[in-house]
C-alpha cells in the first residue's frame, strides 16, 4: 500500500541539502545513504579520499544526489571550506550530522597525552568546528537540523575507553548547549547514541584490546535485543530528527542500542 501524501512529507528530505562526517564507512555511510534515499542531497566529507569517493560514487550510481569533499574535521580550514563550497554548489545547508569519531581502547594511565588530544580533537572540537562553520548558512536559511552521533558511553562509562568516554559525553552536553542557544534560530540540535554496531571501528577495538573476534562481538551482542546494531539502524534514527517528524524536538538524545543502556 503507497503511503498517503501526509505520510510522504514526514518522511521525505526533498530540496533539503545534509552534510554528513566520517561518511566513508560504518554509521557515517550509512546516514548517507538513507538520507540521500530520502530525498536529500548529500555531502560525504572523510579524511578518507579513496573510501570517500567510493562512497558518494555508489550512492550516486542509484539516481541519488551525493558528492565526496575531503575534510579533516580536526581542520578548521578544511572545515570552513567544507560549508562554503556545499553552499556554493547546492545553495544551502539544511542538515549536518556530526558523526566523525575515533576509539581508543586505553585506560587513564595507559593513554598518551597526543591520543587524548586526537580522540577529542576528532570526535569533540570536530563537532564544534563543522557546527561553527554551519550554523551562520542555516540562519541564513531560516534554520536547520544538526544531529551529533553520540555514544552509550555518553550516558555511562565504559572499561578502558578514558578519551571516547570523555568525548562523547561532551558531545551530548555540547547538543544541548547548542539546541539552546539556536532555537531562536529555528535550528534543532538533538544526539543519537548508538550502542555497539557491527563496523570496521568496532572490529578495530576488538584489536587494539587483542580479544577474540568471535568472543568479543558475541559480548557486545549481549543485550535485550540480542543482536549488534547495524549503521541503517542508526541512519533511521538520525533520519527521524533530521525531518519534521521531530520538529519540536531539541535537545534530547536518543539511545540506538538494543536496550544495552536500559
Amino acid at each position: 500500500m503507497a503511503l498517503n501524501q501526509k505520510a510522504t512529507e514526514l518522511l521525505s528530505l526533498n530540496g533539503k541539502v545534509a552534510l554528513v562526517t566520517g561518511a566513508a564507512s560504518g554509521i557515517g555511510r550509512g546516514i548517507a545513504a538513507r538520507l540521500a534515499e530520502m530525498g536529500a542531497a548529500v555531502v560525504l566529507l572523510d579524511i578518507d579520499e579513496k573510501k570517500g569517493a567510493e562512497a558518494a560514487a555508489e550512492i550516486a550510481a542509484r539516481g541519488l544526489t551525493a558528492e565526496f569533499m575531503k575534510c579533516d574535521v580536526r581542520s578548521d580550514e578544511d572545515c570552513r571550506r567544507a560549508a562554503s563550497e556545499s553552499v556554493g554548489k547546492l545553495g544551502r545547508i539544511d542538515i549536518l550530522c556530526n558523526n566523525a569519531g575515533i576509539a581508543i581502547r586505553k585506560d587513564c594511565v595507559e593513554l598518551k597525552e597526543e591520543e587524548w588530544d586526537q580522540a577529542l580533537a576528532v570526535t569533540l572540537k570536530g563537532a564544534y568546528l563543522l557546527s561553527h562553520h554551519v550554523i551562520p548558512q542555516m540562519i541564513r536559511n531560516g534554520g536547520g537540523s544538526i544531529i551529533n552521533i553520540g555514544s552509550g558511553w555518553s550516558l555511562k562509562g565504559g572499561p578502558k575507553a578514558v578519551s571516547y568516554c570523555a568525548a562523547k559525553g561532551g558531545l551530548l552536553n555540547l547538543t544541548r548547549a547548542m539546541a539552546i542557544d539556536h532555537g531562536r534560530h529555528g535550528i534543532r540540535v538533538n544526539c543519537v547514541c548508538p550502542g555497539d554496531v557491527d563496523t570496521p571501528l568496532l572490529r578495530g577495538e576488538c584489536a587494539q584490546l587483542g580479544e577474540d573476534i568471535e568472543r568479543f562481538m558475541k559480548d557486545a551482542a549481549a543485550r535485550p535485543i540480542a543482536r549488534l546494531g547495524t549503521p541503517e539502524d542508526v541512519a533511521n534514527a538520525v533520519l527521524f530528527f533530521a525531518g519534521d517528524m521531530s520538529k519540536w524536538v531539541t535537545g534530547a538524545h536518543l539511545a540506538v542500542d538494543g536496550g544495552g543502556t536500559a
